[in-house]
């Protein structure tokens, strides 16, 4: 799987004999590639160039004519004149120089895809994927064309959800590392990504319920569990599953793909923790008659306290609750 677009970035002084020598000359040879002027103005005190590929890649190259340093941004192959350079995000460079390329990349996405332009927080939340070397093709698809992960919903309506979910803006700090949950993979996984799309529901539950979200723990077992809830002694952890429904698994009713899904967890991180964490099982993929199923018998899921909920495009929530769930969630979720 390929990576999220990161930077790399030059320490050496660079000029524009040699990004013709060096990157130009090298791109061309190996696929095809032309010199074409930026779309929007280089940051200041920068010069910069766009490098159109034959085969779709874009590369973007900004550098200081007077001075060291230099950055490149592509989802293309590397010229091997910056192969030893290291690599940073969006936020780990200048901001003048984030801000230009984030335009840039914004401008052809939106060129390529012009639905996104109705949802412009998601499509910036998820430009490091979404202009990736394969995210530019499977990530587009999966929110495009396969609602972002509801099964009986128009792509308009997963992608406006999750919009909202976005604009609250608890997960900005950890952009890059929660939209690489997303993937870059070359094969289109509807399955994994919708999987991945649970966890910004479950964080948009919480922030809605007053929570702090904090992801990626790492607890003393040397596991990471999805998020933290609240700060301090009273923070709670979290971990996130979404089961398949029957007519897309093995399991033949709703309630055995929820325990099977759910023993996954239990029986792996949840296990090793020892217990404690809350786990939120999403059946968001179920369809009206298969939720209807597990909301009247409410099965258990082998782990308590948990949450089996259902979300909803227009923002509705729907679950019931095992155990003694130690969340208010009362202003979020309608209990069944």
């Amino acid at each position: 799987m390929a990576s999220p677009l990161r930077f790399r970035r030059s320490h050496e002084r660079w000029s524009d004999r040699r990004v013709e020598r060096e990157l130009l000359r090298s791109l061309d040879s190996a696929i095809g590639a032309r010199w074409s002027p930026t779309w929007h103005r280089p940051p200041s005190g920068y010069e910069a160039v766009r490098f159109d590929m034959d085969n779709g890649d874009t590369a973007l190259f900004a550098w200081k004519p007077d001075e060291e340093g230099a950055f490149w941004l592509g989802n293309t192959e590397t010229p091997s004149t910056l192969w030893r350079t290291e690599k940073y995000t969006f936020d780990e460079v200048p901001y003048s120089v984030a801000r230009w390329a984030q335009r840039e990349l914004l401008a052809e996405l939106l060129e390529d895809e012009p639905m996104f332009a109705e949802y412009p927080y998601l499509a910036w939340f998820f430009l490091p994927v979404l202009c990736s070397k394969d995210g530019r093709h499977t990530a587009r698809a999966f929110l495009t064309e396969r609602a972002a992960g509801f099964p009986d919903a128009t792509p308009e309506e997963g992608l406006a959800f999750y919009e909202r979910v976005l604009k609250t803006g608890a997960l900005d700090e950890y952009r890059y590392e929660m939209a690489s949950k997303l993937g870059t993979s070359e094969r289109l996984d509807p399955v994994r990504m919708a999987a991945a799309m649970s966890e910004f529901t479950v964080a948009w539950i919480l922030t809605e319920a007053g929570y702090a979200v904090t992801p990626e723990i790492e607890v003393a077992t040397g596991h990471s569990l999805d998020f933290r809830a609240g700060d301090g002694p009273g923070a709670v952890l979290v971990e996130v599953t979404r089961p398949e429904p029957p007519s897309r698994r093995a399991a033949s009713t709703p309630i055995a793909a929820v325990r099977d899904t759910a023993e996954t967890k239990t029986s792996g991180q949840l296990s090793a923790h020892g217990g404690g964490a809350v786990l939120f099982v999403d059946c968001s993929s179920f369809p009206d008659d298969g939720w209807a199923q597990l909301a009247g018998e409410q099965p258990e899921v082998r782990h308590r306290p948990a949450v089996v909920f259902r979300a909803r495009p227009s923002g509705r929530v729907e679950a019931y609750r095992k155990g003694s769930v130690p969340l208010d969630l009362d202003t979020v979720i309608e209990w069944v």
